[in-house]
């Protein structure tokens, strides 16, 4: 099984593209095993196995269960080498099966590794893999037909059917005599007859016994072919599995090369003999076939024939810009043309005036430079090494316009396009944003450099001054006048729907602005709308105090009534459009729990505080509990802004002064510690907060228990108690736990206030608070990789002092 697996493996490197699965696992397997046993070469098998469409995925998934079963393979491998050596130090001898198996497998692996050793330097020739083609098999059709030439021999199949006075067939096969044994008549000798010899034989033979048959008057007769006999030949040469064929008789030579695994890689494609008799009676050139199309040469095989493929006389090889870059079979008559041909012929892009040729024939290299009239002439030799370049990535005639112009881009220079007057014209002229002082012609001498030559561009297209020529790669550039000065925009701040930069146009007023920013929002004031602008002084020689200056105006139906008349913005003005102090948005406010008039309440007047929304609320149930009353409130941006402020900066403190990171996560909305009945005792007075935008007063019924939580033996809720002291409710969970820290012991309320449980007094606990007993802190000791760092310290050193103790001796 090992030695099949192997061999699948090795055959990966031959099957490089391979076609539809055709086999299952097991049957390849199978016909590895009956294939060894018939004798077959592992070549050969790997090119049967190609042609019955084994696939590399195919052969990947054999891979991996062979990879599997090889951990199994090498636990019994390993129990026989340790049975092997036991048995060799008992009796001094090794056991020979284990032996002879190891080395039998050992052996079959190199050398099946070594048959099939393909590299993969081994390079591409144009036509080689013509026979390695699953869908070109070029095997014969037999549903033809009878072909008139065909020479009949043993085994074929003969049919003669006799119509019109006498009615009669015969089907016999040609014996291995040459005859066929006809009733009343005899044997009848047709081997190596045609077809047509065997029709005029079988008439002269049969008038014996039929009347009428020579003249044809009363009885026809006709022979034609039935199964076609099988004949044998010989592949010899350089072909990837030579060796004896079994064949159709209706077999070519393009079918037997097929068979026999195409040519190897020496083989020759040009030279193909076909031997009958001892005489060459064919010269096949696969070229003719794969370039031309001919098959005048693919003739029809008889038995005994002997195909012999000869070495290579001649590889050369092709690179660079034609279109089928590889190598090519050449005979010693084919000149370079002929190559460029096989090739395909230059591409677009190339340079075809010459091809750079290097020969390693001789004693040293050469290299030959051949221009394209010798390209006929120029006779190739085996090795040549053939370049063709591409041609210079520049232009000849090239002119460039740019700028202000219809049509920008390259133009030829021409005898219709020589000057800039021409060229502006062919770009269908200049665009009235044109600059006309002055244009700019780059130009590049031949040594490379580049020079700027200033053009009048208004004179030149007046005739005023004389037009200039223009030479090779020439760029004119004819600049606008918005490319020379920056570009103007304005900004618009502030209650209009759409904020934010509008590009400059002359004579736009402010009312202009606001239009195209969408308009005024309804709280945009029209009693001010404010313009800053630039102080702009190109010809100031001083440093002036002003860094600019300010317009206000009124608008009113989005026009301005009070201000400059006509006033026109400039480049760069800003426009602030202000929110009206007069402008107020809802505000809300939420009340829930035991209140009359539950839910959401707006904020009518500023500093609206807890008292004023409970009498808003239609005051409180006679259920509800004041004393834990909490205010939920969102965060504001400013309280946001320095949450993520403190969070960076304690992400960015050392470790051991930083604060713990996790309790600054807090959520969006947090709790605001109040006590509303001193609140409602007092309206106005510091305990009554004010309210705020999003603010949520949650007021529960009165709730009799007291929680423990924290290091105890068994956190509980317990009823609360009157006067019971901080010790009654620990014992009611069990007593502290044991790593407490009593001292340390806090209690927090439902209005979310927060007290340190002084002596353990009573007095700090109320209905429905919790009480926390925390923990004492760790003692700081060395951490587990501390200590293994410490351990390899000690190791390093004492096998440092041992290496010295060494070295001392």
């Amino acid at each position: 099984m090992r030695k099949i697996i192997t061999l699948i493996l090795c055959f990966i490197t031959l099957s490089a593209s391979l076609f539809a699965q055709s086999m299952s696992d097991e049957q390849v397997i199978q016909y590895v095993k009956q294939a060894q046993m018939a004798g077959k070469s592992q070549n050969q098998m790997a090119i049967e196995l190609r042609n019955k469409g084994v696939t590399p995925q195919q052969v990947e998934r054999i891979k991996k269960k062979y990879e599997a079963s090889q951990s199994d393979a090498n636990e019994n491998k390993s129990a026989a080498l340790i049975s092997r050596n036991r048995t060799k130090e008992n009796t001094g001898v090794l056991n020979p099966r284990i032996s002879n198996e190891e080395d039998e497998d050992e052996e079959d692996v190199d050398d099946i590794a070594s048959f099939f050793n393909y590299k993969d330097s081994v390079p591409k020739i144009f036509g080689r893999d013509v026979f390695t083609n699953k869908n070109l098999t070029f095997e014969p059709n037999i549903n033809i037909a009878t072909p008139s030439n065909y020479m009949l021999g043993p085994g074929d199949q003969v049919i003669i059917d006799i119509w019109g006075a006498s009615q009669n067939t015969f089907t016999e096969k040609i014996s291995p005599d040459g005859n066929i044994n006809v009733k009343n008549l005899g044997p009848v000798y047709l081997n190596g007859l045609t077809v047509n010899e065997a029709n005029a034989y079988i008439q002269r033979k049969f008038s014996s016994i039929y009347s009428g048959v020579l003249g044809g008057t009363s009885s026809k007769i006709k022979l034609t072919l039935g199964q076609i006999r099988s004949i044998q030949i010989n592949i010899m040469g350089e072909v990837t599995v030579p060796g004896t064929y079994t064949l159709s008789a209706f077999s070519s030579v393009f079918h037997a090369l097929y068979s026999a695994g195409g040519v190897n890689e020496i083989g020759s494609l040009r030279n193909v003999q076909v031997m009958r008799n001892g005489k060459q009676v064919a010269g096949l050139d696969v070229y003719d076939y794969i370039l031309k199309g001919k098959f005048n040469d693919d003739i029809r095989l008889m038995d005994g024939d002997v195909i012999i493929v000869p070495p290579y006389d001649c590889l050369v090889n092709i690179s660079g810009n034609v279109k089928r870059p590889m190598f090519y079979e050449m005979k010693s008559s084919e000149s370079a043309a002929t190559l460029l041909h096989y090739a395909g012929g230059f591409t677009g892009d190339a340079y075809n005036k010459t091809i750079r040729l290097m020969r390693k024939s001789g004693r040293e290299r050469q290299i030959y430079n051949v221009d394209d009239k010798d390209f006929g002439s120029f006779k190739l030799a085996d090795g040549d090494s053939v370049v063709v370049g591409a041609v210079l990535d520049r232009f000849e005639n090239k002119l460039e316009i740019k700028g202000a112009v219809y049509r920008e881009g390259l133009y030829e220079l021409s005898d219709a396009v020589h000057s800039v007057k021409t060229l502006i014209e062919k770009a269908e002229g200049i665009t009235g944003d044109a600059f006309l002082n002055r244009a700019e012609l780059r130009r590049q001498h031949e040594d490379l450099t580049f020079e700027i030559i200033p053009i009048d561009l208004k004179g030149l297209l007046k005739g005023e001054t004389a037009d200039i020529p223009l030479q090779k790669n020439d760029m004119l550039y004819i600049p606008s006048i918005h490319d020379l000065q920056e570009a103007g925009v304005f900004i618009i701040h502030g209650e209009v729907a759409r904020p934010g930069i509008y590009p400059y146009a002359k004579n736009t007023k402010l009312e202009d602005l606001v239009i195209q920013a969408g308009g005024l929002m309804e709280s945009a004031s029209t009693v001010r709308v404010d313009i800053a602008r630039r102080i702009k002084d190109p010809k100031s020689m001083k440093v002036s105090r002003d860094i600019g200056q300010s317009f206000s105006f009124s608008l009113k139906d989005g026009l301005v009534v009070d201000g400059t008349p006509g006033f026109v913005l400039e480049p760069f003005d800003e426009v602030y459009v202000r929110r009206s102090p007069g402008y107020q948005v809802q505000q809300n406010v939420k009340v829930t729990g035991e209140v009359v008039f539950g839910g959401r309440h707006a904020v009518t007047q500023k500093n609206e505080r807890l008292s004023d929304l409970v009498r808003k609320a239609g005051g409180l149930t006679p259920e509800a509990y004041p004393l834990g009353a909490r205010l939920l409130r969102r965060m504001s941006d400013e309280e946001i802004a320095r949450q993520q402020k403190t969070l960076q900066i304690a992400k960015n403190g050392t470790e051991k002064d930083s604060i713990d990171i996790n309790k600054l996560e807090v959520d969006s909305v947090y709790q605001v510690g109040i006590q509303l009945e001193k609140a409602l005792a007092a309206p106005g007075s510091d305990y009554d907060l004010v309210v705020r935008e999003g603010d949520e007063l949650i007021i529960p019924q009165y709730v009799n228990t007291v929680k423990i939580n924290g290091t105890v033996m068994f956190p509980n809720t317990v009823p609360f108690v009157k006067g019971k002291r901080l010790s009654h409710y620990i014992d009611q969970a069990g007593g502290y736990g044991q790593r407490a820290n009593k001292r340390k012991a806090y209690v927090v309320y439902m209005n979310g206030t927060v007290a340190q449980l002084k002596g353990g007094s009573s007095k700090y606990i109320q209905p429905g608070c919790e009480i926390v007993v925390p923990t004492k802190p760790d003692k700081k000791g060395m951490s587990l990789g501390e200590i293994i760092g410490l351990s390899s310290s000690i190791a390093s050193l004492g096998a440092i002092v041992a290496t010295l103790l060494t070295l001392t001796k």
